[in-house]
C-alpha cells in the first residue's frame, strides 16, 4: 500500500464539477471540502484509485485526467513547485522531479533517460492495472506538460507521449491535449521530450533561488520515513488473509507485533477501526479484480472473505450503489 499526495484527489474532484457529489467523494478518502489544501497530507493510493472509479461510473472520464494536468499549478507544489519554476530550463525542471519525487508520492517514481531523439522522462509505477492507476498515471503525464508550459519561455509540448495499458475508445483528447502522437499498449509510461525544449530558458529560471530551494528539498526528503504507516500495514495484512476467510483483529495485530489492546488503540488515534480497514480493503482488492474479466464474480467474493457471492453481492452495492455486474459493465 503507497501513498500519493491529497492534492490529487482534490484536483480530481474539482475539474469534475458538478458531474460528482464533490463533498462525499473527497469524503471517501478521509478529505473534508473545507479543509485545507494541503500537498504534504498524503492519502491512501488504493482509496484514491477507489475514488476515481467510483467517479467513472458517475461520468465519462476519458478526458479527466487531461483536465486535472491542466489544472495544475507550481505554486501547489510548496518548494518542489518553487524549484521546478526557478530551475534555469526545463532540463532542470524535470531533473528536480526525478531527485524529489519521494517527496508527494510512494508509489511513482520518475526517471530521465538519455535517448538519441531526445530525453526520456519515464514514470515508473507497480501495480495491478485498475481503471483508477490508469487516469492517475494519465494525470500525473499531463500535469508534467502543464507545468513544463507555465515556465518555459517557449511553446512545449513533447515529441511522443506512451502509456502502457490499453487505449480509451477515442485518442482525440489526449492528442489534442499533449500536441504529439500518444501510444497506448506501450512498454513504458512516458514521454519523449526534445533536448531543444529542455535547453530553452524557462521564464523565472534564477540559478540563486533554485540552490536555495534544492537545498530545503534535501533537508525535506532526508526526513521521509519510508516505513508504511500503521493503517497501511493493516491492510496489507487483511489482504493476505482474506483468502483464507474474514480475518480477526487479534491475528491481525499478532502479525504486526503488537497486543489487541495496543492494535485498537494505535487505530484509533488515526482515526480507524479495524472494521473499517477491512471494509476498505474488500472494497479497493473487489473493485480492482472486476476490472478483469478473467475473475468470475464467485472468485472474487471466495477472495475477498465472502462465504456465499449472494453476501458480496450486498457488500458491494452497500458500498458502490450498485451490483458488482452492473459495476463491471459500467466499466466497460
Amino acid at each position: 500500500m503507497g501513498q500519493v499526495t491529497s492534492l490529487f484527489a482534490r484536483k480530481v474532484v474539482g475539474v469534475a464539477g458538478d458531474a460528482v457529489d464533490a463533498r462525499a467523494v473527497l469524503a471517501s478518502v478521509g478529505l473534508d471540502i473545507d479543509g485545507p489544501v494541503d500537498p504534504k497530507h498524503m492519502i491512501d493510493d488504493d482509496r484514491y484509485y477507489g475514488m476515481i472509479e467510483t467517479m467513472a461510473g458517475q461520468m465519462d472520464i476519458t478526458a479527466l485526467p487531461l483536465r486535472v494536468g491542466e489544472a495544475m499549478r507550481t505554486d501547489e507544489y510548496g518548494a518542489l513547485g518553487l524549484a521546478w519554476k526557478a530551475a534555469p530550463n526545463l532540463l532542470g525542471s524535470f531533473s528536480r522531479v526525478a531527485r524529489y519525487w519521494r517527496l508527494w508520492t510512494s508509489v511513482t517514481q520518475y526517471e530521465l533517460q538519455k535517448t538519441d531523439r531526445g530525453m526520456l522522462f519515464v514514470q515508473h509505477r507497480k501495480g495491478f492495472r485498475r481503471l483508477g492507476l490508469r487516469i492517475s498515471v494519465e494525470a500525473t503525464m499531463a500535469s508534467g506538460v502543464s507545468l513544463g508550459r507555465q515556465v518555459s519561455s517557449r511553446p512545449f509540448s513533447p515529441i511522443e507521449v506512451y502509456f502502457k495499458h490499453a487505449a480509451p475508445k477515442t485518442l482525440e483528447h489526449h492528442e489534442a491535449y499533449f500536441g504529439c502522437p500518444v501510444h497506448f499498449a506501450a512498454d513504458r509510461d512516458a514521454m519523449l521530450l526534445s533536448h531543444h525544449s529542455l535547453s530553452q530558458p524557462n521564464i523565472l529560471g534564477d540559478e540563486g533561488i533554485t540552490s536555495f530551494l534544492v537545498s530545503h528539498l534535501e533537508q525535506e526528503i532526508q526526513q521521509i520515513d519510508d516505513t508504511p504507516d500503521l493503517p497501511a500495514q493493516t491492510k496489507g495484512e487483511i489482504a493476505r488473509a482474506l483468502s483464507e476467510g474474514l480475518p480477526k483483529m487479534a491475528d491481525i495485530a499478532r502479525k504486526l507485533g503488537l497486543s489487541a489492546r495496543s492494535f485498537h488503540r494505535r487505530l484509533a488515534e488515526h482515526g480507524l477501526s479495524f472494521q473499517t480497514l477491512t471494509e476498505e480493503t474488500r472494497r479497493e482488492i473487489a473493485t480492482a479484480m472486476l476490472q478483469d474479466e478473467r475473475y468470475a464474480l464467485s472468485e472474487i467474493a471466495f477472495l475477498t472473505g465472502y462465504s456465499e457471492q449472494s453476501a458480496f453481492n450486498r457488500a458491494f452495492k452497500r458500498w458502490m450503489g450498485m451490483t458488482p455486474a452492473a459495476y463491471r459493465k459500467s466499466l466497460g
